[in-house]
């Protein structure tokens, strides 16, 4: 399956100047949905990446992380924008690629030297993976891997994970 032709462009959006790859439509087709979480983790057993956690940033990260921890056995830590956890946070700001904003996750949410494997939708300048990893660290977590459904290779978002294992199924 061409998951690629699942993805639909839109043009500015959010703002003028960027090109908005929507995944709204590949999860919406449920052969394209299964495909993708099958894929994550198919390239996640075979590159040894296996968590004890998996954490999802909000929110589209929440659509694949979920299902993915499931199929690897492992448990499902959002990652949360602030003022949406109800026990105390640790919290980081970073930057986007068109904009700022933070991230937060329960302070206890992980145990120190957990395997965890970061999921989200898309790697584009790597800011939002970047404060994800910078919260793991505050947890003394150990980031095992990455994974994308897709990456926007021109934006070099891998440049501000090094030493980080990445999968993208979809590059553009």
């Amino acid at each position: 399956m061409e998951l690629k032709s699942l993805i639909r462009d839109i043009t500015d959006f959010p703002q003028p100047g960027i090109l908005f790859r929507d995944i709204t439509t590949l999860i919406g087709n449920p052969q394209g949905l299964r495909h993708t979480i099958d894929l994550l983790d198919e390239k996640c057993r075979s590159a040894n990446l296996i968590p004890d956690y998996i954490v999802g940033m909000e929110s589209r990260g929440f659509i694949f992380a979920t299902p993915l921890a499931y199929q690897l056995n492992a448990g499902f830590v959002p990652i949360r924008k602030p003022g949406k956890l109800p026990a105390p946070v640790y919290s980081v700001s970073y930057d986007l690629e068109y904009g700022t904003d933070s991230l937060e996750i329960h302070q206890d949410a992980i145990a120190p030297q957990s395997k965890v494997l970061i999921v989200d939708d898309l790697l584009a300048t790597g800011g939002t993976a970047q404060a994800t990893v910078e919260l793991l660290h505050k947890i003394e977590a150990q980031i095992i891997g990455c994974a994308f459904a897709i990456e926007l290779i021109a934006l070099k978002g891998r440049e501000k994970l090094p030493n980080i294992p990445i999968i993208s199924l979809i590059e553009y």
